[in-house]
């Protein structure tokens, strides 16, 4: 399959509130497919990032892994989404906890991390350099890697943004991994769609996540499969 793709975003660069930051048809021969490349075992994903991934806000059952792993196996894919988000993480809290979070058994790592890195005004050489060895890591176990973007928050000025922005494709680029350019694409700055605090996304749009991403991960499923599942 091909590797580096960015998945092009329809609000990508243009979102003009960023107040989230401040916290951040079923069909049969998609489970043969997807099962056989496991022996018949679930295929493990691990989503890994900070409270957007974690679920922070929403009931048991919605958050991203959880929607996901639904929206999946509704697919037809035998798959297992584990959660390994932590509110508050940081991308160097991310590296610190790699190891044992993420479990060398997972065939595809979601990674989802930066936007309290932006939010503290961390360096982005920092923030670069964590994404690098994150990457590094994942690639060198030989697990699928689907990372995904974040941007500055305008209030960080036009100099930060210029250094923090370009970090997540240029990471992708250099891993050779597929890229979703910006994590909370058709969400972020639409009030419907998050929760009071117009900072997290809500159930409804945690499923819109789900939604605009998973194209991408069934790809990557497929690929896995070392076939296309063939619908009837």
């Amino acid at each position: 399959m091909q590797r580096f793709q960015p998945f092009r975003s329809r609000t990508f660069g243009l979102v003009t509130t960023l107040s989230w930051l401040v916290l951040l048809s079923f069909t049969p021969g998609y489970a043969q497919d997807a099962s056989e490349q496991a022996g018949g075992e679930p295929i493990e994903i691990v989503a890994f990032g900070d409270s957007l991934t974690q679920g922070y806000g929403v009931a048991p059952g919605e958050a991203f892994p959880e929607q996901l792993q639904a929206a999946l196996r509704e697919d037809g894919y035998d798959v297992e989404v584990l959660n390994a988000g932590v509110s508050g993480d940081t991308t160097t809290g991310g590296l610190s906890r790699l190891d044992w979070s993420v479990p060398a058994t997972a065939e595809l790592v979601i990674v989802e991390l930066g936007a309290n890195d932006a939010l503290r005004g961390i360096s982005p050489e920092i923030t670069r350099d964590n994404l690098d060895q994150i990457l590094q890591k994942l690639t060198d176990r030989g697990q699928e890697v689907v990372f995904t973007g974040m941007m500055a928050p305008p209030n960080m000025g036009s100099d930060y943004a210029a250094e923090f922005n370009p970090i997540f494709p240029d990471l992708a680029e250099k891993y050779d991994v597929t890229f979703y350019p910006f994590f909370l694409e058709g969400v972020a700055a639409e009030p419907e769609l998050n929760q009071d605090d117009g900072m997290h996304p809500n159930s409804e749009g945690v499923a819109k996540i789900v939604a605009e991403m998973k194209p991408v991960i069934e790809n990557i499923l497929s690929g896995l499969g070392e076939s296309v599942p063939q619908s009837n």
